[in-house]
């Protein structure tokens, strides 16, 4: 059955008369929306749209909104007892007509997955249960990779991170309810709740569209009570957009045929390192997908599953029941595989059941916690592993990480002095932009990321220089003659380009 499209309290009556008559709509703003900002969508006969709250419109709502919209949003104050009485009966409508109302309801639900949809969100008799609700709904709208619950002397504030750039999204005062909000998450992840001194991890799924959504939590003790931290893990969202390839990521061009030609090597050892967050296992699995041809067998061990390959064999990591990445790479090589992928290299163990992989005929693909490619070499070092082995099994190692893009709906010239210019590596004269800041990027200016990088490609000349223990300066020379260039060049030529902007260019890369 349908959302109910409209009904007309009192207070509409008040609205301007000149777009009259006004009507209650909760198909442009769901009651979800509705309950978790405290506002309440009206729509004039003309178009016009009223959002009715007992408080200032927020800066982020109203963006949100016109960005969804694509039209401005007039604010109309209420006394909070009227808006209690409207956001009432938008509730009691959905009871009665048993709506599933916005974009979040689903088919059938599974077994260990909960529903989250407008009816669920209207039905929940505690506050607390329902703004976490919207506030993961919230989050998957707009894309944030975490959602960051971080208790504080009054209460607790909730954070998320989109484009990898953290930004504010609400305040709640008590800690009572705080601790309910963290009690709440540890609920749906199976976690003890009474446990409050000791860091815990766990993971739920909620349905979403007919689809599951993985969600990763993370909660620590802290000064003020508990933070929590989950990490959404939406597989179905990557896949739709067709980003599972290494042109939607955002490579040049030279760095995505070096890359596809490592991933087609018929064994060795392609790392790929970065911070977290940076994309490593987004890189991976599109460098699998596009080798995917059906005539090898590829098999891969993860913590978890991010997401799912068509035609290869995927493994979860389950250290609960003694299912490691070293124990479950052993039981790997013996189911016969051609390429294998690690989802991270963690220890000395792994690390050496890689390296005798990728000696022993194999192609494996893995990541690994470094600065940068140089880096990853005395990773290996520390961990104990032979230099030799492991400089044979080498054949590449790709650093990268993801750069905010400036919005395109806001673009404007960014001018710059030449001192500036230089101070970042620029040359005088370039012509630099940025976005203004608009709805459609939340007001920041940015909207989307790509991925920047620095190849490593082992070679003999350079295996003999790391065997040898010579000098960084010395190997970054040698590479640089073979036509390696730093993360800290790509970041620039992305700049000059007009894409991002110096900000950026500091933010995720170190001068050389």
């Amino acid at each position: 059955m349908n959302a109910p499209q409209t009904f007309a309290p009192p207070l509409l009556e008040r609205l301007p008369a000149s777009d009259a008559p006004w009507t209650m709509s909760y198909d442009l703003w769901p009651q979800a929306d509705a309950q978790r900002w405290r506002a309440v969508m009206a729509q004039s006969a003309t178009g016009r749209l009223a959002l009715l709250a007992d408080r200032p419109l927020e800066p982020l709502l109203r963006l949100r909104i016109e960005s969804r919209l694509k039209k401005s949003v007039l604010w109309w104050p209420c006394e909070a007892a009227e808006l209690d009485a409207l956001l009432d009966a938008g509730e009691a409508q959905y009871r009665a007509l048993g709506a599933l109302g916005d974009a979040f309801s689903g088919a059938d639900q599974a077994d260990n997955a909960q529903e989250l949809s407008a009816l669920n969100l209207a039905e929940q008799a505690s506050p607390v249960v329902r703004l976490l609700d919207a506030t993961l709904y919230d989050a998957l709208q707009d894309g944030a990779s975490d959602i960051h619950f971080e208790s504080q002397a009054r209460g607790i504030k909730i954070r998320c991170r989109i484009d990898g750039v953290m930004l504010d999204i609400k305040a709640v005062d008590g800690q009572q309810a705080a601790e309910q909000l963290v009690s709440r998450l540890k609920v749906m992840a199976e976690l003890d709740i009474g446990e409050r001194r000791l860091p815990q991890d766990g993971r739920f799924k909620l349905r979403v569209q007919g689809r599951e959504v993985d969600f990763r939590l993370s909660v620590m003790p802290s000064v003020f009570g508990e933070d929590a931290v989950v990490r959404v893990l939406d597989r179905a969202q990557v896949e739709a957009k067709g980003s599972l390839t290494l042109d939607a990521l955002g490579f040049e061009p030279e760095a995505r045929a070096q890359i596809r030609a490592l991933a087609r090597q018929p064994h060795g050892m392609l790392l790929v390192t970065g911070p977290t967050g940076s994309g490593k296992t987004t890189t991976l699995y599109a460098a699998i997908s596009e080798v995917n041809t059906g005539r090898d067998k590829i098999i891969t061990i993860e913590d978890p599953v991010e997401y799912q390959l068509p035609g290869v064999v995927q493994i979860p990591v389950n250290e609960k029941k003694g299912l490691t990445f070293a124990r479950g790479l052993r039981s790997v090589l013996r189911h016969d595989p051609d390429r294998v992928m690690v989802g991270e290299i963690r220890d000395a163990e792994t690390a050496q059941i890689a390296v005798q992989a990728a000696l022993t005929g194999h192609l494996v693909f893995s990541t690994v916690h470094a600065n940068n490619a140089f880096d990853v070499v005395g990773r290996f070092m520390h961990m104990g592993l032979d230099l030799y082995n492991v400089v044979s099994a080498l054949n590449g190692v790709l650093a990268q990480r993801l750069m905010r893009i400036s919005c395109r709906e806001c673009l404007v010239m960014s001018p710059a002095t030449a001192d500036q210019l230089r101070a970042h590596g620029l040359p005088d004269g370039a012509a630099l932009r940025q976005g203004s800041g608009c709805a459609h990027c939340r007001g920041t200016g940015y909207k989307g990321r790509r991925a920047v990088s620095e190849l490593l490609w082992l070679d003999d000349d350079l295996r003999d220089l790391i065997a040898g223990r010579a000098p960084l300066a010395r190997l970054k020379e040698e590479a640089r003659k073979r036509g390696m260039r730093s993360l800290r060049d790509a970041a620039v030529a992305v700049v000059l380009r007009g894409e991002s902007t110096l900000e950026e260019l500091e933010r995720v890369t170190l001068a050389d």
